[in-house]
């Protein structure tokens, strides 16, 4: 049973609910395996499973004869026996009571239960003595300390304390107070010789007893055989463990050999970041004191340990009982007693707590007079409580133990204070004491308690412990801050700075930097408190009712006042006995959420406080051997910015350097600037510490670049690489999880570089952001020039005032973070990263190829007059076109085709600029004709601008990028036609050839004009479709008036003309934004039709022709209404029209005016009248001149155009603008239905 109980969950009841106990023990379990046996009857519920056990499996005792004398010692007597452990040599030697941190030893072993999953930690004697105080008159004087919901409980041995304190003179305060307190001096009981009677023929009986086999288990240092006399059961005792001497927490206490049972947790290698550096064990918190006197009392030396159900109270308890086989079952307790003396009920309670601790279902008893074995007596252990003379209820001990725990629990409430539970001998009143607020007020230090020092060792453990289980669950955050800070306060920064530096920086880890606080979801991070959880808040005092009886005549003199120095009392022991009497209402830890923000900021900002804490704590500790000035705290380091547009590229280069020489440093094992050994605890907390201060400057430059404010954002930034700077300067080798980190601040520090030289407007604002600076800033510098001068980072954080420079350095950031993510330290971590560095990287190489790009733009703007291309321009063009190159590589690199095509399209860009520069002017402003090196620039970006649609391949990559190519493609096809056309290279070419060269790109530009989309883009390829047409309409009207001789090719050109025409009068019409260049297409339609008539002979030919060109003529009527709507907007808008203000003149390259061009329309209208005058009159001359008769229809229409022309000819030359213009829509109107048509139809 015992192999299949020990692999049950400790937490995991048995059914013991049972009259018989049921099993074996599992005290024979080999160390560190659990088994749960459980044993009890039908009023109480007990359960144990041990922990821990360093005995033999119990093997069956040696029944001594009748007659054996005890008064004779056998031959192995008070000799190393494996089988007895300590008790060969202590039964005799050593006290009966606990060393008195015995508590803190086995919860320093077992620190996983602490806190949270045990509510005592103690040894047995001192349970038992609690649950024995309504029964006895000997005096209780026990040490409380509380963990969490956890109390431990040690022997607190007033008398051996003031034979200390006689000697050294601490503690002189509480002695002065006991003496006050109890009505008499203190002075130390002898043992009657009947009491070291007792002890010797007990230690002869079991030596006896295993002398048979010699495979008993070990003893105790006192097998509980004092219950006969009361006096002789509780008194101190000359023997007693002494008190340790000094606690100290140095260097060379770390030098401990013997490893502890359970296994050890290292900070570092736990809880500090083990990715970041090989760190080796830096503080194995029980290596803090020293070997030998120092320790003792802070080790596990108990026999076993088990964790002891009682009810609902779980304990986690020493034993060193001795335990044998035989009997019934394979585990008894052994015992001697006196055959002449009764067992009273103190001696049962004695015997049957033993055994329910042990899981020991049997007592076996041998009686003895005078030394002379009489006989052996079996008693199963649910029988204990009805022996005769010792009868009790099991009922009544389960309430007082549920009573003093939560007495304790309610009165115990300050984490780190030492509590001192007091019962006089004698006295039914039991008093808690606190000792750490007496000691506050005697104004004595704090190291003159013995137990300062192990319970905020304890605490940093517990709080150790849970950062392992924080990792995975944050509700323990509120506890572990509660913790440290409670650890803090007990310690003296300059007697413990290795605890101090460790806590504070264990607490900069509770704040996570790198994820939202609420990422959690529905587990917050509670559990624990703020350091003012624990609220003092007034104690119930109970109003008890004394009852008299014989204990009232042991009642020591205690004086009224003397009770408001207790934090609580307890009036009568028997109250104890009472179901419930007392109840626990104080919340152990309060549940309050961890003070986890939601800003960023202040986040950071607790991690940098706790960091120059540990700083603080670390550097108290180093003695400086270096002449370096100590810093002044209270004078800012100033954070220098530097106008860097006067430094050359060289000198830059060697300034950037720095970033990639840090990565590679590796550094001998020798003092630091500050005198630090490398390894020291100091060198290694250090590393935490300045790693921590990096990643939380890092992660406030990250949010402040959120919020745009780039000068804060640079100051973070650079506090950040002078932390690392730091980190390099003390640390050997660097981590890859470290030069990854590197690297994304490297990434920021570009990113921040860039955002300024793109925001060169705000430079007054973030130079003041920058030069800020806060107290717990500067005092972190002076802490890291400690150990370095932290200059390898200047150029790259500096605040520089030349864009130019701002992205230079940004660049060489972004190719210091590439550079460390391809080492070879780093070829395997950062696939991830990489591709977001070459992302970057591109992005600044685009960036300073625009910038180049433009800076020769504006060149071009600015200069005068010349006929050939600078050489500054040409190297700005070389920049350029090589940062796009290297773009392109690097987007090529990670496969990112959208990026590529954008940087193509730049590209593009950027021959399209380099073409205009090649545009000479003349003297007199009249540019020349379309050279060569314009037209391969132009070639060149269209080359481009195909590639990058090559990479997008299809829209439905990337929409925008795509119609943005496409629109550029377009653009350079109608730019290049247009160029072609208007400045026709006839010296170097044929009219011919160029005609094919401007037929051909139109159609091209024509080709990738999507009209069918809708998009912001339509209305403007529309224009530009109208725009081509109408100029390849105009060019075939040219030709066609130009052309002689071959007649098939004219008439090719006229169908052409006129094909364009129509297709151009459509577009216009349907932009209903273009009424001059509609107006502008249909007067060159109107002429076109008119020279067509001059070349005809007959009349008829010719009035067809003229009819046709009247037809084309009224189609004018929709530019002028859309003009008329245009002047009633612009007289809505001006309460007067002004006809003199107008708008530039359109641009047809770049799509349709925005107003109306005033003087353009008056120029329109100009040629408009005299060639409306003109077709009317040739109708009328001949119409009139007809030989036929005319018909009815064709009178009307001449008197329509009589009248007409009439008006047209009496109409007022200088009448205003809109007038005018009314006027023509009332004479095209006229028209119209005499034409049969009223809009012209538009051939697409």
């Amino acid at each position: 049973m015992s192999a299949s109980a020990g692999d049950r969950e400790p937490g995991i009841p048995l059914d013991n609910a049972k009259e018989e106990v049921s099993g074996p023990t599992c005290t024979g379990e080999s160390s560190k395996h659990d088994s749960a046996v459980c044993a009890g009857n039908s009023e109480i519920k007990s359960r144990a499973v041990v922990k821990y056990s360093a005995a033999p499996p119990p093997t069956s005792y040696a029944l001594l004869q009748e007659q054996t004398d005890l008064k004779l010692p056998p031959a192995n007597w008070l000799r190393e026996n494996p089988q007895l452990g300590s008790a060969g040599t202590t039964v005799l030697g050593s006290s009966s009571k606990s060393k008195p941190f015995s508590s803190f030893g086995m919860a320093y072993e077992f620190i996983d239960c602490i806190g949270d999953d045990v509510d005592v930690v103690s040894d047995s004697e001192n349970i038992k003595k609690l649950l024995k105080i309504p029964y006895s008159k000997s005096h209780v004087s026990m040490a409380v300390h509380r963990v969490g919901r956890t109390l431990l409980l040690d022997e607190l041995d007033i008398q051996e304390l003031f034979m200390r304190s006689s000697q050294t003179g601490d503690w002189t305060w509480l002695k002065e107070f006991y003496q006050r307190l109890i009505d008499q001096k203190w002075q130390r009981k002898k043992k009657s010789k009947e009491h070291w009677y007792q002890k010797a023929i007990l230690s002869k009986f079991l030596y006896y007893s295993i002398n048979g086999d010699g495979a008993a288990e070990p003893v105790p240092n006192n097998p509980n055989e004092r219950g006969e006399e009361e006096e002789e059961e509780n008194e101190g005792e000359e023997f007693s463990s002494s008190w340790p001497t000094a606690f100290t927490s140095t260097a060379s206490d770390t030098e401990e050999s013997d490893a502890p049972k359970q296994e050890s947790v290292s900070m570092d290698s736990k809880f500090a970041l083990g990715q970041v550096t090989s760190v080796h064990k830096e503080q194995n918190l029980p290596m803090l004191f020293n070997e030998g006197e120092n320790s003792q009392g802070l080790r596990n030396d108990f026999v076993r340990n088990i964790m002891w159900t009682f009810e609902d109270i779980h304990m986690l308890v020493g034993s060193n009982m001795p335990i044998f086989g035989g009997g019934r079952y394979p585990a008894v307790s052994l015992r001697l007693r006196d055959n002449n003396k009764p067992i009273n009920i103190l001696t049962g309670i004695d015997y049957w707590l033993d055994n329910l601790m042990c899981n020991v279902p049997e007592l076996v008893m041998c009686f003895h007079v005078n030394g002379i074995v009489q006989k052996y007596e079996m008693i199963k252990t649910e029988e204990i409580p009805h022996l005769e003379n010792s009868t009790f209820s099991t009922r009544v001990v389960k309430d007082i133990a549920q009573n003093i725990l939560s007495f304790l629990k309610s009165n115990c409430t300050k984490e780190g204070h030492t509590y001192w539970l007091f019962k006089a001998s004698g006295s039914d009143i039991v008093k808690l004491y606190d000792l750490t607020t007496l000691c506050e007020e005697a104004e004595e230090e704090k190291c003159q308690n013995p137990f300062t020092l192990p319970v905020a060792v304890l605490l940093y453990r517990v709080a150790s412990n849970l950062m392992l289980k924080a990792r995975q669950n944050r509700k323990h955050y509120g506890t572990i801050r509660t913790l440290l800070l409670n650890c803090v306060r007990l310690l003296d920064q300059e007697r413990h700075p290795q605890i101090i530096a460790s806590a504070h920086y264990m607490l900069s880890e509770l704040f996570q930097l790198d994820e939202p606080p609420g990422e959690d979801g529905g587990e917050s991070p509670r559990g624990g408190g703020s350091e003012d959880s624990y609220s003092d808040e007034d104690r119930e005092e109970e109003e008890l009712t004394e009852d008299s009886d014989e204990n009232g005549s042991y009642s020591s003199c205690c004086s009224p006042h003397d009770d408001s120095k207790a934090v609580a009392v307890i009036r009568s022991v028997w109250e104890l006995s009472v179901p419930e009497k007392y109840k626990s209402t104080h919340q152990i830890r309060p549940s309050s959420a961890f003070p986890v923000s939601q800003d960023k900021e202040e986040r950071c900002r607790h991690v940098l406080s706790y960091v120059l804490k540990g700083l603080k704590a670390v550097d108290g500790t180093i003695k400086r051997e270096s002449d370096l000035p100590a810093a002044d705290p209270n004078t800012p380091i100033p954070l220098k910015y530097e106008d860097r547009s006067a430094i050359g590229a060289c000198a830059a280069e060697q300034g950037i350097s720095l970033l990639l020489e840090r990565a590679r440093l590796l550094q001998a094992d020798h003092p630091t600037r500050s005198g630090m050994i490398p390894g020291s605890w100091q060198h290694r907390m250090k590393l935490q510490l300045f790693l921590k201060a990096s990643k939380a400057y890092y992660v406030l430059s990250d949010a402040a670049t959120n919020l745009l404010k780039y000068g804060r954002a640079l100051r973070y930034i650079k506090l950040s690489l002078q932390c690392y700077d730091a980190y390099c300067s003390v640390s050997g080798t660097l981590h890859p999880q470290v030069l990854l980190f590197h690297s994304q601040c490297l990434s920021l520090c570009g990113d921040i570089q860039l955002m300024l030289a793109q925001n060169a407007n705000n430079r007054a604002a973030y130079l003041e952001e920058y030069s800020y600076q806060t107290k717990e800033d500067q005092e972190i510098l002076h802490s890291l020039h400690r150990e370095s001068s932290c200059q390898a980072f200047n150029m790259a954080a500096d605040l520089a005032m030349d864009p130019e420079y701002q992205l230079f350095v940004s660049s060489k950031c972004y190719e210091a973070a590439y550079e460390l993510l391809v080492s070879e330290a780093l070829k395997d971590h950062a696939s991830d990263q990489l591709a977001q560095v070459l992302k970057r990287l591109g992005n600044i190489r685009n960036e300073m190829g625009v910038y180049y790009m433009n800076q020769a733009a504006a060149m071009q703007t600015e200069k005068e007059v010349k006929k050939s291309v600078s050489v500054v321009e040409q190297e700005m063009w070389k920049k350029s076109f090589a940062f796009f190159e290297k773009g392109m590589k690097d987007f090529g690199a990670i496969g990112d085709s959208t990026n590529t095509a954008l940087l193509l399209c730049n590209t593009g860009r950027l021959m399209r600029i380099c073409a205009q520069a090649h545009c000479a002017l003349s003297s007199d402003q009249n540019r020349g004709e379309f050279s060569p090196e314009e037209a391969l620039y132009y070639n060149k970006a269209i080359d481009y601008y195909l590639r990058a649609m090559k990479s997008l391949a299809s829209r439905e990559n990337h929409s925008a990028v795509w119609d943005s190519v496409i629109w550029e493609l377009s653009t350079t096809y109608f730019t290049l036609a247009t160029l072609l056309q208007d400045f026709a290279p006839l010296s170097r070419k044929a009219q011919e050839q160029i005609e094919r060269e401007v037929t051909e790109a139109m159609m091209k530009s024509l080709k990738y004009c999507d009209l069918q989309t809708e998009s912001a883009r339509q209305p403007l390829y529309q224009y530009r479709a109208a725009t081509i047409h109408h100029r390849l309409a105009s060019m075939y009207h040219s030709c066609f008036r130009n052309q002689v001789g071959d007649e098939h090719l004219r008439k090719q050109h006229r169908s052409l003309a006129e094909l364009h025409y129509s297709k151009a009068v459509g577009l216009f019409l349907s932009l209903k934004d273009a009424p001059c260049e509609l107006l502008r297409t249909l007067l060159e339609r109107v002429a076109f039709a008119e020279f067509t008539m001059a070349g005809q002979s007959s009349n008829a030919a010719k009035l067809k022709s003229l009819t046709g060109a009247v037809e084309i003529m009224t189609e004018t009527r929709h530019a002028f209404q859309l003009i008329q709507k245009e002047l009633l907007e612009e007289q809505t808008e001006l309460s007067e029209p002004d006809p003199a203000t107008s708008a530039e003149s359109p641009d047809v390259a770049a799509g349709p005016t925005s107003g109306l061009n005033f003087q353009e329309v008056m120029k329109l209208i100009a040629v408009f009248e005299p060639s409306f005058s003109f077709l009317l009159l040739q109708l009328i001359k001949l119409m009139t001149t007809m030989k036929r008769k005319p018909s009815n229809k064709d009178e009307d229409l001449l008197k329509t155009y009589k009248n007409v022309y009439s008006k047209l000819l009496r109409a007022e030359k200088k009448a205003p603008l809109h007038s005018r213009v009314e006027l023509h829509i009332e004479l095209l109107q006229q028209l119209t239905p005499q034409t049969g048509r009223d809009d012209t139809g538009t051939p697409s």
